[in-house]
């Protein structure tokens, strides 16, 4: 791998101590045939964190790369995620050990619980959060957290156990802020990590965000992910396009004034700008 450009992306430092790239790389949706290709772009692009989970199918692809790349293990961040199939803590363990396997590493940076599913495993997430916990203690899960728990999940989890999640993460972006599950996390020393933070393309014609940044020089989707960055938030947008991949990185030479800010802070549309299920009521087990 030749040597990627410097860029600064700036890490987190989570409540357990560890750090985490504020921006990182994610493949939702990538084939897994594709998967090697698009996370060897990245890493050669710069990137250090990529988001993978069970439910996508595609671990061993971006096991091979990190490998391919040359980087060492202890360079690149690898979040994935605990399929809704899995909830079960015998079930759990062995598909974490099917995580590890497929990715081929001994220990993953981050492991979270895809989705809280309430309404299947007579509601029980709580054992499923204890079995996470066995991983972090044996160390192989640096960090354990969550995705998509809303705030009566999050306080079930506080009520049962004295292990905080070091990230929850959530659909956010510029037309859904959930406000209150950011609140929350922000309050309790829980990481917001942003899954489709651009809302899948949907802000990508917003025409206050066109002027932003065609004012700026700047892609919409720059835009989108620089405001993001000055939120605070982790963000790993996901593309297949090297350009796109590259383009993506380039946040850190320019800065949102609190104009523009307070612009697209204003684009929120609470619960009615939600795009994708709702935690609350989500059940699907692939």
């Amino acid at each position: 791998m030749s040597t990627p450009p410097t860029n600064p992306v700036p890490t987190i430092e989570l409540n357990d101590g560890h750090t985490i790239p504020q921006l990182g790389f994610g493949v939702f949706q990538i084939p897994p045939d594709d998967t090697e290709r698009a996370v060897s772009v990245a890493l050669e692009a710069g990137y250090r964190h990529i988001d993978t989970a069970e439910m996508y199918g595609n671990e061993q692809g971006v096991g091979d790369a990190v490998r391919a790349s040359g980087l060492d293990r202890a360079d690149v961040y690898v979040t994935s995620k605990l399929n809704n199939g899995f909830h079960e803590p015998d079930v759990a363990r062995r598909a974490f050990d099917g995580t590890l396997a497929e990715l081929g590493f001994d220990y993953v940076d981050l492991f979270l619980i895809h989705w809280p599913l309430p309404t299947l495993y007579d509601g029980d997430f709580v054992s499923t959060w204890k079995t996470l916990e066995e991983f972090q203690r044996d160390g192989r899960a640096r960090s354990i957290g969550v995705s998509n728990f809303q705030v009566a999940h999050l306080e079930r989890l506080a009520a049962t156990s004295d292990v905080v999640p070091a990230v929850n993460q959530v659909e956010l972006h510029p037309y859904f802020h959930n406000a209150e599950v950011d609140a929350y996390g922000r309050a309790h020393g829980i990481k917001t990590e942003a899954w489709a933070p651009i809302a899948q393309g949907k802000v990508l014609g917003d025409p206050a965000l066109t002027e932003i940044a065609g004012r700026l020089g700047k892609s919409v989707a720059q835009v989108v992910l620089r405001w993001h960055i000055q939120r605070g938030n982790i963000v790993f947008p996901k593309s297949v396009t090297p350009a796109r991949i590259k383009e993506n990185l380039e946040l850190f030479d320019f800065q949102l004034e609190p104009g523009d800010v307070q612009t697209i802070d204003a684009l929120d549309k609470g619960e009615a700008g939600r795009d994708g299920p709702d935690p609350d009521t989500f059940a699907y087990i692939p």
